[in-house]
């Protein structure tokens, strides 16, 4: 689960991008003042700050440059994220150090959680192939292990197919999706898969209806099943283990590479 810092001294505002952000998926941290952000920054292994330059006593470019110079979490992404357009701005923040420079007027809540999504794998892919070019021995090995195993991930939001997929990937499991139950079942009945990770909620058709469905199947009564669901309540996991699934994940608390770790356990590696 990615860690985010929020830097905003607005509460109203602050409030609404920690909603969005939650709700995607992301581990959420918020500072409404820049000694509150650098103090987070020394405390916490955060993978991004989202970062207002208009602040009280301390602003972005202060924040900026106190972190980059304590170099406390330098694999740390600062996202700037104001509506101070102008480009000697942004020259400034990306000179100080920040990542990237997002105009806030730009962005409905839920369009900035794609993009900070699509940066973040972006630049995930471009360190992969960096390795790559490198000669990344030990990720071809888990290539070779793994890479005739076929997962389904059956899964309606875009940054769990994306997250969760690309963990997969990078451990060298083949991985097809679909983002809605009635499309994710007829790929399971029409292809072969050695797992299935479903998400319970989707539109079309639910987590359960498709347990139900696979397990009546003699082609895949037997394969191991993930579910993912957004509810922590006891009872949704006991209905789909008696269903037939193999284990159930609270989606917003496990993170790519221990959802890769079970997979490889279901599947023998």
């Amino acid at each position: 689960m990615p860690k985010i810092i929020i830097v905003e001294d607005d509460p109203m505002i602050s409030e609404i991008y920690q909603k969005k952000f939650s709700e995607s998926g992301y581990e959420v941290l918020a500072a409404d003042c820049g000694e509150k952000a650098l103090e987070l920054d020394r405390t916490e292994k955060a993978d991004i700050m989202l970062l207002d330059l208009i602040m009280p006593k301390m602003d972005g470019f202060e924040v900026i440059k106190n972190i980059r110079e304590s170099n406390c979490n330098p694999g740390m992404k600062i996202f700037v994220f104001s509506n101070l357009s102008q480009k000697e701005d942004q020259d400034k923040a990306m000179k100080l150090g920040a990542d990237g420079f997002i105009i806030k007027a730009n962005y409905a809540p839920s369009d900035l959680v794609k993009e900070i999504s699509r940066r973040m794998n972006q630049d995930r892919e471009m360190e992969k192939n960096e390795a790559s070019h490198n000669g990344d021995s030990q990720l071809s090995a888990e290539k070779e292990k793994n890479g005739k195993k076929k997962i389904l991930l059956i899964e309606d939001e875009e940054i769990f197919l994306e997250m969760f997929g690309e963990k997969l990937r990078q451990d060298g499991y083949v991985v097809e999706t679909a983002n809605n139950g009635a499309w994710g079942l007829k790929e399971a009945l029409s292809k072969d898969f050695n797992l299935f990770i479903i998400d319970m909620m989707m539109p079309a058709m639910t987590g359960d209806e498709i347990i139900e469905k696979l397990k009546l199947e003699e082609k895949t009564k037997d394969i191991p099943i993930i579910i993912l669901s957004a509810s922590v309540e006891d009872h949704v996991e006991e209905k789909v283990k008696k269903l037939g699934a193999n284990e159930f994940f609270i989606k917003t608390k496990i993170i790519p590479s221990e959802l890769s770790k079970k997979v490889g356990e279901l599947l023998g590696e």
